[in-house]
């Protein structure tokens, strides 16, 4: 089987009208599709937790410093990424599970009078490094999300933050970009995959699981029945 063959089995809809299957045809087509994509989600994020486990690890403990110590959480992400920087900040401000208290997390692609008055007059790379300087501080951790791990913005962000004195902490997908090379991100947690979609079920699945362990590390300090 060729590569337009290959294709046009995923994607029926984009064959020539004359070569496109009957409706029984289509309809085993998407649902064979559906069936590969579920597996490769679940392949990507297999191989990436069976390989990143002791790294993963790692990064809720570097969350969990930074709530002992006093510090906060700051998420930065772009576009499908900013969701998920909106997301885990949600997460630690509003945990779900009975017991575990709210963390302070601020997602700082929410503000868009700061963002858009940044991008104005600035240019879009500095959106996130005027927060950064504005809030963030030796305490505090920063987490960046990125597919490519190339976006301008958050590197911008991340140097601002060693210069702050703050934990870092980047999210990638592909071979990391140059968010793997900077030596302004304390780790880098990389989804080996060229699929953005597959990165970014990963990315989900990472956060979530990093939000538990964190909780799991400061329930120590806690004590039974404690609070923050």
């Amino acid at each position: 089987m060729n590569s337009d063959q290959a294709l046009a089995g995923l994607y029926p809809h984009l064959a020539p009208r004359e070569a496109r299957p009957d409706g029984a045809a289509l309809n085993a087509a998407l649902l064979e599709s559906v069936r590969q994509k579920a597996a490769d989600s679940v392949q990507v994020k297999q191989r990436f937790f069976a390989d990143n486990a002791p790294a993963v690890v790692e990064a809720a403990q570097m969350l969990a410093r930074c709530y002992r110590g006093g510090g906060r959480l700051y998420t930065m992400g772009n576009g499908g990424s900013s969701c998920d920087a909106a997301h885990l900040a949600v997460e630690f401000q509003h945990p779900i599970t009975a017991g575990r208290p709210a963390l302070p997390a601020l997602n700082l692609s929410q503000d868009m009078a700061m963002i858009t008055a940044v991008a104005n007059d600035l240019g879009f790379v500095h959106v996130y490094t005027r927060q950064v300087l504005a809030h963030v501080g030796e305490r505090d951790c920063l987490v960046g999300i990125s597919t490519s791990g190339n976006s301008e913005n958050l590197l911008a962000g991340f140097n601002a933050a060693k210069r702050q004195g703050a934990a870092t902490l980047g999210l990638a997908g592909g071979e990391g970009g140059r968010m793997r090379a900077s030596a302004d991100v304390d780790l880098c947690l990389i989804v080996p995959t060229d699929s953005i979609h597959r990165v970014q079920e990963t990315h989900v699945a990472l956060y979530h699981i990093l939000w538990d362990l964190t909780h799991t590390l400061l329930a120590d300090d806690r004590g039974p029945g404690g609070s923050r």
